[in-house]
């Protein structure tokens, strides 16, 4: 893993889920557009999401994400400090409950790493293209 990365856990309220769930927010400069929502499902196993930083951002003000990802505030007072993060996947719907702040806390070390407008500048297309052709068993 990236040593630049920012790592953030959490416990999360996840629907269906009366006890918290641990969840890992990464950010590595090395895929500049991307962070990850990761949920601890047994010791040592994690189920992840890859999604824009963008919607991460936009969805802390106002709803954002038209597919399988939905970010938003709550929109229920008196919970304004709760992200909602809606996944959603051919093996089921899920809601996630964040505290903004520990978001807020995460995107502000992911800008201070690579500011907004600045991530084509980190971008290793190479490794890209590297990766996209490498053949997978």
């Amino acid at each position: 893993m990236d040593n630049n990365a920012v790592h953030q856990n959490q416990f999360v309220h996840l629907s269906g889920c009366e006890t918290p769930v641990l969840s890992r927010l990464t950010y590595a400069p090395s895929a500049p557009f991307t962070v990850a929502l990761a949920f601890r499902v047994e010791p040592g196993e994690w189920v992840e999401w890859e999604f824009s930083r963008d919607l991460l951002i936009a969805g802390m003000h106002a709803p954002a994400g038209i597919g399988d990802i939905r970010i938003r505030p709550d929109l229920a007072p008196p919970d304004d400090g709760v992200l909602v993060i809606e996944l959603e996947s051919p093996d089921g719907y899920a809601v996630v409950e964040i505290d903004k702040g520990d978001v807020k806390t995460f995107l502000d070390a992911t800008l201070a790493l690579v500011p907004l407008g600045y991530e084509s500048d980190w971008l290793d297309i190479d490794a890209v293209i590297a990766n996209l052709t490498t053949a997978r068993p």
